[in-house]
């Protein structure tokens, strides 16, 4: 198993968050994990995308020129990656903020409205962990158990408040995916 997933949005949306925080919870499961971040010079609301690859065996490269799973939150993110996901791949996109579909339809769509799940949650700030838990649904690629527990080391200096919104974030996310 190999899969390769890029994380991407507006800086200040927590997309390299999200990642590391996969990445993080993959490899305390024991997968080889590769972790790419990459950012504008600009940062906050400048593009922001990273390439977590996750495997059973040794990684060769991070780099993924044709990764299998694009979680997007907005629209240039779309713009750019929805031409390089792998046919028969899948998109998961942020339903609230993405005005349009990808224009292809060889591969799997999961709209996900993770503004309106994240303030569920008590913070629309936590919108990107709606979308891991979204993901790791549909890519259990970590368990949820640990992905809180990376939450909580990650996130716990921010506060316990913090980290239970981010933790319930993740279970919105997780649970909307349900049944779809």
């Amino acid at each position: 198993m190999l899969i390769k997933t890029v994380f991407a949005g507006f800086g200040g949306q927590g997309v390299l968050l999200v990642g590391y925080v996969m990445a993080y919870a993959a490899m305390l499961e024991g997968k080889h994990v590769t972790y790419l971040p990459s950012y504008g010079a600009e940062m906050r609301g400048g593009t922001a995308n990273c390439i977590v690859s996750v495997s059973d065996e040794e990684i060769a490269s991070p780099v993924a020129s044709a990764p299998d799973v694009a979680v997007v939150l907005n629209n240039p993110s779309l713009e750019r990656f929805q031409n390089q996901v792998q046919s028969g791949g899948i998109v998961y996109l942020n339903s609230d903020l993405v005005e349009f579909r990808p224009i292809r339809g060889d591969v799997d769509l999961n709209e996900v409205p993770a503004n309106t799940l994240a303030l569920e949650a008590g913070s629309d700030r936590s919108a990107n962990i709606v979308m891991l838990g979204a993901f790791l649904n549909k890519t259990p690629l970590s368990t949820l158990e640990t992905t809180q527990k990376v939450i909580e080391k990650v996130l716990g200096e921010k506060g316990d408040r913090i980290v239970e919104i981010n933790k319930k974030a993740l279970l919105e996310g997780y649970r909307y995916m349900e049944g779809k």
